[in-house]
């Protein structure tokens, strides 16, 4: 079958992709910004008609410019808006032709067949081909790679698991490359959402002349990166930020209106609202405490992503290999204070893992078919843990690892009075630059850590396959379990859709209960957006946010 593209097509399609995600900024929203009179009003309304620049902000340090092995957010972010694949997302979350031109599926649903435009070109004019595609897909799955996302390519692409496995050789990958402008693959099963998972970071092409001119200087600089995106990048530094330049070679440069972005890290979100009110950001997220003040702002607005915030259990570590320990953290605070209290921007209390309005079945959304899986139980949380104590032979002593911006901060600190309060028990904090956090997750070398995960694209696997034999067990806490195995891969390959639902949910439903997880909040933003600044999209999965269609008036 040959398709003209068509929005209609997304009825056939799970929306795909997202922020991945947990990123501190943002654009089109469920809530925008009202053009009505009233409220607080922050200053600098407008700027300077030939100033045609876009300033943003990053809640945390950036860890990682390197596609195939990056999985957080904020480099998804980044990365995002200087490259592309061959679908993007548009601003109503559907995936569109953006390197492709066409593409043809076959009639099992196995098999695509994409026909690249005419004229793409890298950033030095070299042109974009469908081997660079292929490239880029079979790095991420090498095993010396060690690509931290591969499994979003194993998972589908036929061929891909036994390869990264070491089990063959990567021509058993079912990817071919007919000629420069036409690239076929074969997926492992029907797979309804794959042309949004190829607008996703990990699907995006790279040029292996490049990348191997670079070694292992590649990705550490602005320059060690070649670009096919709206944007280049013009500075980067982790812990500062980055500055991004309009592309001269994008095939749709002429869409794209802002020549200049600038992204600085501002890990305090009272820094970050002075800069806003001082005209040197143009969006702002604003915590708890300042929601009351400016929620009558005409620039005021809300936002809800599918990012589940939750604690990360070290089942590998004292003495959270002790079940009942575990149980009794996990019952032992409440989020509906952390939201409504704490956080006060929006954020839902999580009594389970899968982020709200994320797909089900049957016209309901995973959260309303499980309903409420794990809540706050004072007395139960003091009896396991006594119980605990009694098995361990003593009183542990426990720390939390959070990261260092303002709301995991404020998390910490909730989840610290909340341990004193209802069990006695003095926790202490361990503080990290949030690539540091993920390094120390990495490695294994933690007892708990709040953690967070955005869907990339709209079904619950994209939660719950992390903990399924993971490619790092320690930054999934050493979760081990036969039963909840293979329930993810059984739902993978079910073409039943409620025999599938069925499965994932009693997923869900193991993980929290074995104490793996102490589920906290589901993201909701609060933020300031000037009134010039126009078109910026964001997703509530996937990379965000999209620049290419921002404006500045």
């Amino acid at each position: 079958m040959k398709y003209a593209w068509s929005k209609k097509m997304s009825i056939l399609l799970l929306s795909l992709m997202v922020l991945l995600a947990g990123c501190n900024f943002s654009g089109k929203s469920s809530t925008e910004p009202t053009e009505s009179e009233g409220g607080d009003k922050p200053a600098e309304q407008s700027r300077g008609k030939d100033e045609n620049v876009l300033n943003m902000s990053l809640d945390n340090d950036i860890p990682d410019l390197n596609q195939v092995k990056t999985t957080d957010a904020i480099s998804f972010a980044i990365l995002n808006n200087v490259m592309e694949g061959l679908f993007r997302l548009d601003e109503n979350n559907e995936p569109q032709p953006a390197m492709a031109e066409s593409y043809e599926k076959s009639e099992d649903g196995l098999t695509y067949t994409f026909k690249l435009k005419d004229g793409i070109n890298w950033s030095n004019g070299d042109p974009v081909t469908a081997n660079d595609f292929k490239y880029s897909w079979l790095r991420a799955m090498h095993p010396d790679t060690a690509g931290s996302y591969a499994s979003i390519l194993t998972e589908y692409i036929k061929g891909g698991a036994v390869f990264a496995a070491r089990e063959a050789e990567a021509d058993a990958v079912a990817i071919e490359v007919k000629d420069d402008r036409t690239l076929t693959v074969e997926l492992v099963q029907p797979t309804p959402f794959f042309l949004g998972l190829t607008a996703f970071v990990t699907y995006f092409p790279l040029n292996e002349k490049f990348v191997s001119e670079q070694g292992d200087m590649f990705a550490l600089t602005y320059d060690s990166v070649l670009y096919n995106g709206p944007y280049v990048l013009t500075d980067y530094d982790q812990a500062k930020g980055v500055s991004m330049e309009k592309n001269p070679e994008y095939w749709d440069k002429e869409n794209v209106a802002i020549e200049k972005v600038n992204m600085k890290v501002i890990k305090e979100q009272s820094t970050a609202l002075n800069l806003y009110e001082a005209g040197e950001l143009d969006k702002v997220y604003l915590s708890s405490a300042d929601v009351d003040t400016y929620k009558d702002s005409p620039e005021f607005a809300t936002e809800t992503e599918f990012r589940s915030y939750f604690i990360q259990f070290n089942l590998g570590k004292e003495p959270f290999n002790n079940e009942n320990i575990r149980k009794a953290l996990q019952l032992a605070y409440d989020p509906e204070v952390l939201t409504s209290v704490i956080l006060n921007n929006g954020s839902e209390p999580a009594y389970g893992l899968i982020a709200p309005k994320m797909a089900g079945v049957d016209g309901k959304s995973f959260r309303e078919l499980q309903g409420d899986v794990i809540k706050p139980d004072v007395e139960k949380a003091k009896e396991l843990w006594e119980k605990g104590v009694e098995e361990l032979g003593k009183t542990p002593e426990i720390e939390l690892l959070i990261s260092d911006d303002t709301v995991s901060k404020d998390t910490g600190t909730f989840l610290q009075s909340e341990y004193k309060k209802n069990l006695g028990i003095d926790i202490n904090l361990a503080t990290q630059p949030y690539s540091g956090r993920l390094d120390t997750m990495r490695a294994g070398d933690y007892q708990m850590a709040v953690n967070r995960w955005g869907a990339d694209y709209n079904d619950s696997m994209t939660y719950l396959d992390l903990w399924e034999k993971p490619s790092n067990p320690h930054f999934r806490g050493n979760y081990t379990s036969s039963k909840y195995d293979e329930l993810v891969a059984s739902a993978k390959t079910e073409a039943d859709d409620k025999v599938r639902m069925d499965k994932l949910l009693e997923a869900e439903k193991l993980i929290l209960e074995d104490g793996a997880l102490g589920p906290l909040y589901y993201d909701g933003l609060s933020y300031l957006q000037k009134p010039y600044l126009k078109g910026l999209v964001t997703h509530p999965y996937g990379a965000s946010p999209e620049l290419k269609w921002a404006t500045v008036q």
